[in-house]
């Protein structure tokens, strides 16, 4: 394909921040020049130091954990495939476009047809230079059915791609002004023909090469001497994961210097995490929140009326005050708040109302206990919350009845499988990403199995709407749709609270625990 008019007007490597993207939304076929200049400035200042064994103790790893980014679904295998990973793009602090793999990207005048161009020069873990082909085959597996990427819902709209010299072409089915964010899925590593031959090599073109891989245990990565970028990223020697699921030992691993970083600081122990010498709570607000999954196509969750019952029968002010303690935010039953930029905040809020829901579940026709699945392994305090939900419920004459699972093999035998459980997301960099990847019908990680044919219409004539005002009326439909009619009980938003030692340096409060996982690959030990 020849070069189009947008790549013309020459495209400038570097980052596009959220409100420019949305700004020149409408001339996207004349130009997407993206700006160099936003930097996180706290780090800005630092001097990086060389050297040294990075160490995080995480909550989020088990035993049937995998580096096929495909099926990477868990906080440990995330975080640790941005040590080893290479991404197209990456999503900045400011929830703006940084390239990549992924030197320029354009796009035809309707937003259906994308360019994208791909940097000479960087090297695979392997040996190997990162090709175009490379980039080709990696995006079509994970637009395959059989992969079960977690990326298929965000590529369902891909109609074909193929290579033209040092350009990946993208024709999509229709027209989307958020492409670029789609290649940010995390799912996404560029990995040598795709990860066709073996998608756990644990190869791609990331700062650290992945030396140990003990799932549900130990991580090891060592710097990776041919890294592209290595005045920005990969300065720790090595940089090591521990898996440690139990929030105690996590915190004892951080205060007796075993690890120089942790995640999931639950609420509730904030204030006594604040009082340790050397340790700084990292605490940040974004997209993610808690939330209690119904399969809406198994009984007895195939009845609206009892969804509608159980949704009622929640007590979120509670919840947000005993489980997050003021580290959160309400949520109203669908996937998005004030963190992403279209969020239509006039919905009603959804209250606890007992007489409405014993309204709702005498409707429903349902009788006798429902069971609910939690673990701490879903959320911080998900146990807590469970039996807070489960007192809650009692005052509307609903038994819930609770199972408490073990951690390890929680993300693969009970989430999205067993019909009621409680999960977390950690929210996607736009409105279009979060529904394509969890509610609409045909997507790989559709944990409350929702399908509504108006609501997959609507996602699509949102994707390709250039006019933002009328895009946030449309996402404003689909948000009631999902409150009122699927079968996702958010009760709140949560801040990602993590923590780490004075030994660390560079660490910069973002959207996402831990920098978005990147705090791993862009922070550094201090002499």
């Amino acid at each position: 394909m020849s070069r189009n008019s947008t790549r013309s007007a020459g495209i400038a490597a570097g980052r596009l921040s959220r409100r420019e993207f949305l700004g020149h939304a409408t001339a996207l076929g004349v130009t997407a020049t993206f700006a160099n200049s936003l930097v996180a400035g706290a780090a800005k200042a630092q001097v990086p130091h060389r050297g040294g064994i990075l160490k995080a103790g995480l909550a989020g790893g088990q035993s049937t954990d995998s580096l096929d980014p495909a099926i990477a679904g868990g906080l440990v295998p995330g975080a640790f495939g941005k040590c080893w990973g290479e991404m197209l793009v990456e999503v900045t602090p400011d929830n703006g476009i940084e390239y990549r793999i992924a030197e320029e990207i354009g796009s035809s005048k309707d937003a259906k047809t994308w360019t994208m161009k791909i940097r000479k020069g960087i090297e695979f873990h392997n040996g190997k230079t990162v090709t175009v082909e490379d980039v080709v085959a990696t995006i079509q597996r994970h637009s395959d059915t059989k992969s079960n990427s977690g990326a298929l819902g965000v590529l369902k709209s891909i109609d074909t791609i193929k290579a033209s010299g040092d350009e990946v072409v993208v024709t999509l089915k229709d027209a989307n002004a958020d492409f670029p964010y789609l290649m940010a899925d995390y799912h996404l590593i560029i990995q040598p023909n795709g990860g066709v031959d073996n998608p756990a090599a644990g190869i791609s073109a990331g700062p650290y090469k992945v030396a140990v891989d003990q799932p549900g245990v130990r991580h090891v990565g060592e710097r990776f001497a041919g890294y592209w970028q290595s005045g920005k990223m990969g300065f720790a020697d090595q940089v090591e994961i521990i898996v440690i699921n139990d929030t105690t030992a996590r915190i004892s691993a951080l205060q007796s210097g075993q690890v120089h970083m942790i995640n999931r600081v639950e609420p509730k122990v904030v204030d006594l995490v604040k009082r340790v010498p050397g340790v700084t709570i990292q605490n940040a607000s974004g997209p993610g929140f808690y939330d209690f999954n119904m399969l809406c196509d198994t009984p007895p969750f195939n009845n609206n009326d009892l969804r509608i019952a159980l949704k009622l029968a929640i007590n979120r002010e509670e919840m947000l005050d005993k489980i997050l303690r003021g580290y959160g935010s309400l949520g109203n039953d669908f996937p998005i708040n004030s963190a992403y930029p279209l969020f239509s905040d006039d919905l009603e809020q959804r209250a606890f109302d007992p007489d409405k829901a014993k309204f709702h579940y005498r409707k429903s026709g349902h009788s006798g206990p429902i069971l609910l699945r939690t673990s701490d392994a879903a959320f911080p305090g998900a146990v807590d919350a469970a039996q807070l939900y489960q007192q809650s419920c009692a005052k509307a004459g609903i038994a819930l009845e609770i199972k408490r699972e073990p951690g390890d093999g929680y993300w693969s035998d009970v989430w999205i499988k067993q019909p009621f459980s409680t999960a977390y997301w950690t929210g996607r960099p736009t409105q279009d990403v979060m529904y394509s990847t969890a509610y609409l019908s045909t997507a790989a990680w559709n944990d409350t199995h929702f399908s509504n044919e108006k609501f997959d219409k609507l996602l699509v004539e949102a994707r390709g709407e250039l006019d933002q005002g009328k895009r946030k009326n449309l996402y404003r439909e689909m948000a009631i749709i999902i409150r009122d009619e699927g079968g996702v009980i958010v009760p709140m938003f949560n801040q990602d609270v993590d923590a780490t030692s004075a030994h660390v340096g560079g660490f910069v409060k973002t959207r996402g625990s831990l920098m978005g996982g990147l705090a791993l690959a862009k922070c550094w030990l201090t002499p």
